[in-house]
């Protein structure tokens, strides 16, 4: 084959490819050509600018955005959610949506779901609307963290594992413990309960865990609940507190805070979140940047979902700590 008709094969296999959006199987069907020679002519045609791919100038900032977090914080994927989609939504219901989005794309058949509670899990519920549609997906969704019984019932770690069953025509695995107990024999006894084992047991299945994160602050979820003290919260700010997930505390640097309050508290160690395939944070507000790079830095989230202000504050927050600590 010489250079010319190398060049024309290239250019027609990365058309069909990037154009038609046909897969490399079905190229290499319609053409007789193998499968790897089809790889290598698509790789040929970027690599010797035959053909060029360009994203659209109002997408590059977002993408520019997401590789850099990505790239810092060794994330598997960032989505950034637009200016205009927020100003069209409230922010947590833009979060909700954006979340909603991925969920339907990466739950497979057989997936354990695992879900936390608050007011954005709430819009991400609201946001996975049942479909007639929808083929039962043999998956379970269950309760990361017990709920505590004062809460806006929508808000509820229960409520919402209902919604999103609903949504996929799962199994729902609701978790009826409280998110902390006054004392840690309390939680010993709750959590030999059979019902309460075998919510447990799950956490240890799931496959994509979806959280969100809690700032350390008095508009806190968790803090206004009255399930921790006023001498707690002194103790945690002490600590360095910055955030929670599943009312699991952090510091600044990403350190766990291990106080009485862990030892009382039911919900999911952060350790199993760091191992998921898909351990997914939805947050977002300048106050919650903390809470958030805290997160980041334990790894104990390996997707993020936020907002390009929260993105571009978090990389300013990442640099200013660097610098001071240097």
């Amino acid at each position: 084959m010489d250079e010319w008709e190398k060049d024309r094969l290239s250019v027609k296999v990365a058309s069909m490819y990037y154009a038609d959006n046909l897969t490399q199987d079905e190229i290499s069907r319609k053409l007789g050509i193998h499968r790897t020679t089809i790889s290598r002519l698509i790789k040929t045609a970027r690599q010797e600018g035959l053909i060029t791919i360009t994203v659209r100038d109002d997408l590059k900032p977002y993408y520019a955005l997401e590789n850099k977090l990505e790239t810092l914080f060794g994330l598997k994927e960032v989505y950034i959610v637009s200016s205009q989609r927020v100003q069209e939504d409230s922010e947590r219901q833009a979060l909700g949506k954006t979340c909603a989005e991925l969920l339907a794309r990466i739950v497979q058949d057989g997936d354990t779901i695992g879900i936390s509670w608050g007011s954005t899990m709430k819009e991400v519920a609201n946001a996975l609307k049942p479909s007639p549609n929808q083929r039962p997906t043999q998956s379970q969704i269950v309760a990361l963290c017990g709920g505590p019984g004062n809460l806006e019932s929508d808000n509820h770690v229960n409520s919402i594992v209902g919604k999103v069953s609903q949504a996929f025509k799962a199994k729902p695995y609701y978790f009826y413990a409280p998110i902390i107990t006054s004392k840690r024999e309390t939680k010993e006894a709750i959590l030999q309960d059979d019902s309460c084992v075998t919510v447990t047991n799950l956490w240890h299945k799931v496959r994509i865990a979806v959280v969100g994160i809690g700032a350390f602050s008095e508009s806190s979820s968790v803090l206004s609940t009255g399930y921790i003290t006023p001498q707690e919260q002194e103790a945690l700010g002490r600590a360095g507190a910055a955030g929670d997930i599943c009312s699991r505390f952090y510091d600044l640097a990403g350190r766990r805070i291990q106080l009485d309050l862990a030892d009382r508290t039911i919900s999911i160690d952060l350790d199993i979140l760091k191992g998921l395939d898909y351990s997914i944070a939805v947050a977002g507000g300048a106050h919650k940047v903390p809470a958030i790079l805290g997160a980041l830095r334990g790894r104990f989230i390996n997707v993020l979902i936020t907002t390009e202000e929260t993105a571009r504050l978090l990389l300013e927050a990442a640099n200013e700590t660097v610098e001071t600590a240097e």
